[in-house]
């Protein structure tokens, strides 16, 4: 592997600051609920929280974020900030089924009772989290996967009668499998993590354009009219940085080859040069669809450049991946809040930072802080 730049360098000691100094210690003080639980949906741009109802997948978000600050070096109250998106789920969101409530009464709203395959994904990851840590979740992981239904054809399906197939919880779904077998768990979260990079080669990715749409019929087939077809640019480096997980798990060789496709391709067609950000969805045409550029675009391009060019020899992508941090940076703000959206001119909307963009965020740091560290 050849060495990363200054640039990156430079990058991942002050990114790793912005966490530790700013993010952390806002997100916990201003963004924990004491007095009902959880975490709060957004903070406007003075640090408040808004009146939004309180999501599962924020707080399973949480758990993932604050099970990380410790190997950042931010020594606040982690532990407790874990323990409180873990009890809130259990507390706000989890029904007597054993499935986890879309949104939970916070006071502000009414609980949606619809159990979403997407949510009970990051229930399971904040489960493998806290296992990280030494707390015994794998039983209670075992249970939440057991109720999760299986499509025909491979992958999971919709819960409470949700139609169709969709390929962004199963990726979800991939991440999980594959920080459960990281961990040393049941045998079966490697096989799951086999059959979900199956999936997506075999099935998901389109054999000529090479990309992966979001949304499929029972029989993992996307809409026929490519108008009709919503591929997201952020979702292509998502895969392909899963994948290359796989195959460290898996103890390939060689990076997967669809892997560097999908990063190929999300980076030809899904990149603004202009602005230098990746735009929100292209049509099955691989034409703009959605020209704005959520935030979280910006960290999946990071990661998946970044772990091409720790899995390769090509310096060019170091390159890219200097890019893609310097696409991320201006959503940032100082004081450890973010914008979220960017038009079309360049500009940001005027908006409350959400709390769910803090999970890949931190995903991004730690890409760039373990990759760069390794290399130095």
């Amino acid at each position: 592997m050849n060495p990363p730049s200054p640039a990156l360098r430079e990058a991942a000691h002050e990114l790793q600051a912005w966490l530790v100094d700013k993010a952390y210690p806002l997100w916990w003080h201003a963004g924990a609920d004491l007095a009902i639980g959880g975490f709060h949906d957004r903070l406007d741009h003075y640090g408040r929280p808004t009146d939004a109802p309180k999501r599962a997948r924020v707080a399973a978000r949480q758990v993932f974020c604050f099970s990380l600050a410790p190997r950042f070096g931010w020594d606040g109250p982690w532990r407790e900030a874990m323990r409180q998106g873990l009890d809130f789920l259990e507390s706000g969101h989890r029904r007597p089924d054993g499935l986890y409530r879309a949104r939970a009464d916070s006071g502000l709203a009414l609980p949606d009772d619809r159990g979403e395959l997407y949510d009970q994904a990051f229930v399971l990851l904040a489960l493998a989290s806290a296992a990280r840590l030494g707390e015994p979740t794998e039983d209670r992981a075992l249970e939440l996967l057991a109720r999760l239904p299986r499509a025909s054809l491979g992958g999971f399906g919709e819960l409470d009668g949700g139609g169709g197939l969709h390929s962004n919880p199963n990726m979800h779904l991939f991440e999980v499998f594959i920080a459960w077998a990281e961990l040393g768990g049941a045998r079966i979260w490697r096989d799951l993590a086999r059959e979900q990079a199956q999936l997506a080669t075999a099935r998901l990715i389109d054999e000529r354009k090479g990309a992966i749409a979001e949304d499929y019929d029972e029989a993992w087939r996307p809409a026929a009219d490519p108008a009709d077809q919503e591929i997201w640019p952020g979702h292509q480096f998502e895969w392909a940085w899963l994948l290359m997980r796989h195959d460290a798990l898996s103890g390939a060789r060689a990076v997967s080859p669809a892997a560097l496709r999908l990063i190929g391709l999300a980076e030809a067609s899904g990149v603004d040069p202009r602005r230098n950000v990746a735009i929100n969805a292209l049509d099955g045409r691989l034409e703009r669809r959605d020209a704005m550029a959520r935030l979280w675009p910006q960290t999946e391009r990071l990661k998946a450049h970044l772990l091409a060019a720790e899995a390769t020899t090509d310096q060019s992508r170091w390159s890219a991946a200097e890019r893609a941090v310097e696409g991320l940076r201006p959503y940032l703000e100082d004081s450890g809040l973010w914008r979220d959206q960017m038009n079309a001119a360049g500009d940001f909307v005027e908006e409350a930072a959400p709390a769910s963009s803090f999970y890949h965020i931190v995903g991004a740091i730690l890409e760039l802080t373990r990759i760069v560290g390794r290399a130095a």
